[in-house]
């Protein structure tokens, strides 16, 4: 009888767990997820003249940009397409995944204090960073179907509605491509602060690779492998595709760029777990 009182129900070991926690234990901390989610959506946009509008205006002047450089300029082809709806669901779909990648790239850099104090999952600051960026995108794609709208109705450009079905899975797959790499990051700029630099090199260099102001037709066949290297590529041809009607993919692109996601997640949620309570003391 003794014994059965004197049972805890938490044991401190040394021990770390490559699954983290379980599901049943996120699911407790759901409400810890949602305020952080609103904390940062609205702590972003405090004292500032635009507020939540700036989520708008980041994408038109990157638009607006865009079709003076790469179709006024350079005369890159939009295959049709009103460069306005081009140039706006490939921004779209890369703020998404930048937004992703580098705010939980900067996970234990950012929250050392809160972890160092607090005990809760680690993995609930890349959850909200998703959610959050989740919601940005929201607001954006709703900006895209305005201006569809527009050219649809006024301007008689033809878009597929039948296929936006298909922007979904882009979007869980580009989601998922930032969350595990930048889970990944999350360790290595905690551990080596020349890697947070190195994650803006970095995404400077994929906004090239990736086909978001040009469509992979015109890349040149010798250079063509180094665009389908990157899982993020293909991608973009889909979601021009699921959205506009343009987009050029096999299913075996497919198939890589979703195998290459499976492994991001798994391996940078796994290392995530297995490397997150022993960073603190490095930090």
């Amino acid at each position: 009888m003794v014994e059965e009182k004197l049972r805890w129900q938490w044991e401190i070991n040394k021990k770390t767990s490559w699954l983290g926690v379980s599901l049943k234990e996120l699911y407790h901390y759901k409400d810890l997820l949602f305020r952080l989610v609103r904390k940062e959506f609205l702590s972003s946009y405090q004292q500032t003249l635009l507020g939540p509008f700036w989520v708008l205006l980041q994408p038109i002047l990157t638009v607006l940009t865009s079709i003076l450089i790469f179709h006024r300029v350079i005369g890159v082809s939009t295959q049709g397409i009103p460069p306005l709806l081009y140039y706006l669901a490939g921004i779209c779909l890369w703020n998404l995944f930048s937004d992703i990648f580098l705010n939980t790239s900067v996970t234990f850099t950012q929250n050392v204090q809160v972890f160092n104090k607090v005990y809760f999952p680690r993995i609930i600051v890349p959850l909200s960073v998703v959610l959050l960026s989740a919601l940005r995108f929201v607001i954006q794609l709703l900006l895209f179907f305005i201006a569809s709208a527009y050219y649809y109705f006024a301007m008689d450009v033809a878009i597929p509605l039948n296929t936006y079905i298909l922007a979904i899975p882009v979007i869980i797959t580009v989601a998922g491509i930032g969350l595990g790499s930048g889970m990944l990051f999350s360790i290595l700029t905690a551990k080596y602060r020349d890697f947070m630099g190195l994650t803006q090199i970095i995404l400077r260099l994929l906004m090239f690779i990736c086909p978001i102001f040009y469509p992979m037709s015109i890349v040149p066949g010798k250079l063509q492998w180094i665009i389908h290297l990157n899982p993020l590529s293909i991608q973009f041809e889909l979601f021009r595709f699921s959205l506009l009607g343009k987009g050029q993919f096999t299913p075996d692109q497919v198939a890589y760029s979703i195998a290459a996601t499976l492994v991001l997640v798994i391996g940078g949620l796994l290392w995530f777990n297995k490397t997150a309570d022993r960073l603190i003391d490095v930090i």
